[in-house]
């Protein structure tokens, strides 16, 4: 070790994951790092000598600092089924090393799922692990607890720029609790919900989430422009996530504050209609987003990907929605996908879908 070398030092210029735009380089310290991975691996539980399953990529937070630093600091093993995610091989390693553990996105537990050769699988060693990244929808979060055997699987929340978790469910919650929030604040961090004027609002309201303490980033790599953008004066990261806290302090997500769709002065949340037709038996994925329209200003669009082997058309999943959700938030296109158009690290990217409808409404 460097006899130079300080706590506060940064370690890791992490790129964000691209999902609204260019990626920017959040700068971690170990003291970022170090800290939240420890305190990942007690919100899950780890024992030592227990096995983690992390197939998820080592380039982002969540297989470095959630999946290696957490075991580091818990004796455990770190398990890595292939070079890349492979719903098989994942499965395999699962029942073959025996892990207790299991992370993940959404989209990477809905491939295991739906693997056709799911059933051969053993995994009845795991208990727990973690689904994150992006909103975990809640009939997923669902069948990975009941057909995965992950009674104890944990919802994580945070971002890159605060190394990453700030908000993580209990192994001991209630499954309501878990499939609906995303937990209550991680230890040694300080969270605020805020309104358009930067006020805080009480709780129970709707607001954006901001985080302080130990994990928050340095900054943007070579961009202070964009570190003042994100990081005040008084040391609070604002996430541009819109949540909610009740008043045991479990916090809801209920957006991105650049993805609300404001059709005539009616606010919709992409997250509240997506969580809808996720109870369609039919549909495996969904992303909603806003689209431009000269009357409304804004539109809700849908991208729906059906099961595998099952057929949808928009009007079928139009018509799932009439008179069960509120008009003005019913999906006034819906486009039936095989995929979606995803970062590496299996987030899906809505941007590039509004781009891409938005130059079809034009042309």
């Amino acid at each position: 070790l460097r006899a130079d070398l300080q706590f506060d030092d940064p370690i890791n210029i992490q790129f964000t994951s691209g999902t609204t735009g260019a990626p920017k380089g959040a700068t971690l310290s170990h003291h970022n790092i170090l800290n939240n991975g420890y305190f990942v691996g007690r919100g899950i539980g780890l024992r030592d000598g227990e096995k983690i399953c992390i197939p998820v990529p080592l380039y982002h937070c969540f297989g470095m600092v959630m999946g290696n630093l957490a075991a580091i600091t818990h004796g455990a093993t770190m398990v890595y089924p292939a070079a890349g995610f492979d719903a098989l091989a994942t499965l395999t390693a699962v029942a073959e090393e025996r892990c207790a553990h299991l992370y993940g996105v959404p989209t990477m537990f809905i491939a295991m799922l739906e693997h056709p050769g799911f059933e051969e699988f053993d995994l009845s060693s795991l208990r727990g692990g973690i689904m994150a990244g992006t909103s975990c929808p809640i009939e997923v979060m669902r069948r990975v607890m009941n057909r995965m055997h992950m009674p104890e699987i944990t919802i994580c929340y945070g971002m890159t720029e605060t190394s990453p978790v700030s908000f993580q469910s209990a192994t001991d919650d209630t499954p309501e609790r878990r499939v609906a929030t995303v937990g209550r604040i991680h230890p040694h961090l300080e969270v605020k919900v805020i309104d358009a004027e930067g006020r805080i609002v009480k709780r129970g309201e709707r607001g954006e989430l901001c985080t302080r303490g130990y994990s928050v980033m340095l900054g943007y790599w070579g961009n202070a422009a964009k570190t003042a953008e994100a990081i005040d004066a008084a040391g609070w990261m604002h996430t541009g996530d819109l949540g909610v806290i009740d008043e045991e302090g479990y916090c809801t997500i209920v957006g991105r504050s650049k993805d609300v769709v404001i059709r005539g002065g009616e606010n919709i949340y992409p997250r509240e209609v997506e969580e809808f037709l996720f109870t369609h038996p039919r549909i495996a994925s969904v992303a909603v987003f806003g689209i431009a329209d000269a009357k409304w200003g804004e539109v809700p669009c849908a991208w729906v990907k059906p099961n595998p082997g099952e057929t949808l058309t928009p009007a079928e999943v139009i018509g799932f929605c009439e008179g069960r959700i509120a008009h003005y938030k019913i999906p006034r296109i819906v486009r039936i996908v095989e995929e979606f158009p995803m970062t590496v690290t299996g987030k899906i990217q809505k941007f590039i879908m509004r781009e891409m409808m938005e130059r079809e409404a034009g042309g």
